[in-house]
């Protein structure tokens, strides 16, 4: 138990994300991960109602598994210009969207769901953090792409790992970029339990 999670019952991330473990790390949060099963899809409705439906669909799916526990569903989503900006399918894609942000400035949506069914307790809210690119050489985002990274992040990039060379500016949470609003999730969980 510490100040920013104060509660000894262990949090149950329902996410397979290695980069939400590890900002669960970072944050001495003790958690169990169990991924949800849920298949996202495409849907209507504005960033943020998409990122906050999909993490409430994934929290749902695995707090009944774990009544006694704070289960966390999270989602993050990029936009640019009002077009979202999967999870690329092959190379090619991935050139077209790095491409497409080089020098440019873009919206990372991050949608966090709790919900703890033994305390009647749940909460969602989204975050929005704009991320700006340097102009990036056609060479330099296909070496980019080489290294694989690119490949199972929304996006095509990710800030934590070499994909932080592309990056010129970030206006609001870094740690939502990467996967988690880590700071207004624990203040928030801290707030509701009070």
């Amino acid at each position: 138990m510490s100040y920013w999670y104060p509660i000894e019952t262990k949090l149950i991330l329902a996410s397979r994300s290695p980069r939400r473990t590890e900002i669960l790390k970072l944050a001495s949060v003790p958690h169990i991960v169990y991924p949800s099963a849920v298949e996202e899809k495409s849907m209507e409705g504005t960033p943020c109602d998409i990122v906050m439906h999909w993490a409430q669909l994934k929290a749902a799916d695995v707090a009944h598994k774990f009544p006694d526990h704070p289960v966390l569903g999270a989602d993050t989503m990029v936009f640019r210009d009002g077009a979202l900006l999967g999870k690329p399918e092959n190379e090619a894609q991935a050139f077209q969207m790095l491409h497409s942000l080089s020098g440019r400035w873009h919206t990372v949506y991050g949608g966090v769901a709790l919900m703890w069914q033994s305390r009647g307790l749940s909460f969602t809210f989204a975050e929005a953090t704009r991320v700006k690119f340097r102009n990036l050489p056609d060479n330099e985002i296909r070496a980019y792409i080489a290294t694989g990274e690119p490949m199972d992040k929304a996006g095509a990039y990710g800030i934590q790992g070499r994909g932080c060379v592309l990056v010129d500016k970030v206006d609001g949470c870094y740690f939502n970029v990467m996967g988690l609003p880590i700071s207004r999730f624990l203040h928030r969980l801290k707030d509701s339990l009070s």
